[in-house]
């Protein structure tokens, strides 16, 4: 629903992919001068330098417009950010391509780059209790058996869309006893809190499961999800350091900060909802109300991610990934193994639900520690590691959580604002703008494509 590429966006277009780019841009030429001709001559202003804002600017840029993309941060991608100093990458944010067969433009962007995929096999698991003990085949069929059934009594169940509910408060209902148990408590923090990035108890029991989705495996750039920014970023004037702390979109755009301000025809706002709730921009004049009440109404929620890198592998390095059997619900229980798409001894653990703020909050000393008292139990010894990398999305300003997720009590309605303009010279790009493809690196590019689509043709 992570970032570094280097000290300046061209460094990782290698003399390939330029060409490929090119090539795809010469193709488009045409198609281009077209819309030029109607938006030439006008400036848009693209607040955020992630996949949305850098999806719109692109567009809009191809199509005639002078583009000015604002951001706060030292670099570009928002939460699509790549650290290689491990030897293998390290996504801080966007991990996967979720659904990465046809119409999935990541997917696309992915193709023509040439860039490689690898399947993360979901049946390559091995789960673990938190004492070493494999758990048995016939409890994890058991766990299957569970897990189908929680699906159809959920439907059963449900009072229809309004339905106020939380997934923790219609699973105590369907039947208190699956969240004593530890092992359904291990499988709905790894899966379904996982997915999506909030504790049951916050999410909606109605909406949990009605966004849309792509065919296709989910699929890891082993190369490093960086790589997709730079065609994206090719030509755009990108001011980073530049935060944002005011929207006017009357007569005028304009944009201001602490740097000072800039002026234009139209303004993408491609801020995370994290900081649209924090209220760190005012907008001039006032979001109506049904904005208002999308940017409050709609959650914000965090997954911890820490990679731990070992001199020698103490674990089976041909399984994908390890679930293990931890409390509190939700803590370092599902690890996914580098060893299949790389040579790098490298764990990456994750932390979902209620415990993701608290791993969060840790320091990253604090965090390996608790990360390792895991694994040093499960494995019977993990050994130090030589290298640790590990994420805060919740405590970052820039961000304030890493992607949205339906409060209980939601309407699907919330979403519905954003599928207009916020007015003739305002309109907002992001992953939390689109229901059907909330949380996902594609509904923050197609959001782009989306805002950027009504500048051309308002």
């Amino acid at each position: 629903m992570g970032e570094r590429i280097g000290d300046h966006v061209m460094t990782r277009l290698s003399r390939r992919d330029s060409i490929r780019f090119a090539l795809a841009a010469l193709a488009a030429t045409h198609a281009g001068r077209v819309q030029a001709q109607r938006l030439g001559g006008r400036k848009v202003i693209v607040v955020g330098a992630g996949i949305a804002g850098l999806s719109a600017a692109r567009r809009l840029q191809d199509a005639g417009a002078e583009i000015v993309v604002l951001e706060a941060g030292d670099r570009i991608g928002g939460r699509i950010r790549t650290d290689h100093s491990l030897g293998a990458p390290f996504e801080w944010g966007a991990g996967w391509i979720h659904g990465p067969g046809r119409g999935n433009p990541v997917a696309g962007l992915a193709d023509e780059l040439g860039a490689q995929t690898f399947v993360t096999a979901d049946d390559s698991l091995e789960v673990l209790y938190a004492n070493g003990t494999e758990m048995g085949e016939d409890v994890a069929k058991a766990l299957d058996t569970l897990y189908e059934d929680f699906e159809d009594a959920l439907y059963d169940e449900l009072g229809g869309e309004d339905d106020p509910r939380s997934l923790a408060a219609l699973i105590d209902d369907i039947d208190p006893d699956i969240l004593r148990t530890p092992e359904a408590r291990w499988m709905l923090s790894a899966y379904v809190e996982f997915d999506l990035g909030a504790p049951l108890e916050d999410v909606s029991a109605a909406l949990a499961f009605e966004d849309e989705a792509f065919p296709g495996t989910d699929v890891i750039l082993p190369d490093g999800y960086d790589r997709l920014l730079a065609p994206l970023a090719l030509g755009l004037d990108i001011r980073t350091g530049h935060r944002v702390t005011g929207i006017a979109h009357g007569s005028v755009a304009r944009v201001s900060g602490p740097w000072g301000e800039v002026t234009g025809d139209n303004v993408v706002c491609a801020l995370p909802l994290g900081v649209l709730k924090a209220g760190d921009v005012t907008f001039d004049p006032p979001l109506r109300a049904a904005y208002a009440d999308a940017i409050r109404g709609i959650g914000i929620g965090t997954v911890t991610k820490i990679a731990l890198k070992f001199d020698q592998a103490f674990w089976d390095v041909d399984t994908q990934y390890f679930g293990i059997v931890t409390e509190p619900r939700g803590r370092w229980n599902y690890w996914l193994n580098y060893r299949t798409f790389s040579d790098q001894n490298i764990l990456l653990g994750l932390s979902f639900g209620a415990y993701a703020p608290v791993a969060d909050r840790m320091s990253t000393s604090e965090a390996t520690q608790d990360a390792l008292e895991v694994l040093d139990a499960a494995f019977d010894g993990a050994g130090a590691p030589t290298a640790v990398l590990k994420t805060a999305w919740s405590t970052d300003p820039l961000f304030r959580g890493a992607y949205s997720f339906p409060v209980a009590g939601a309407s699907r309605g919330l979403w519905k604002a954003f599928e207009t303009p916020a007015s003739a010279r305002l309109v907002f790009a992001g992953e939390h703008t689109t229901f059907d493809y909330h949380a996902t690196t594609h509904g923050a590019y197609l959001s782009g494509q989306w805002a950027a689509e009504w500048i051309e043709d308002p």
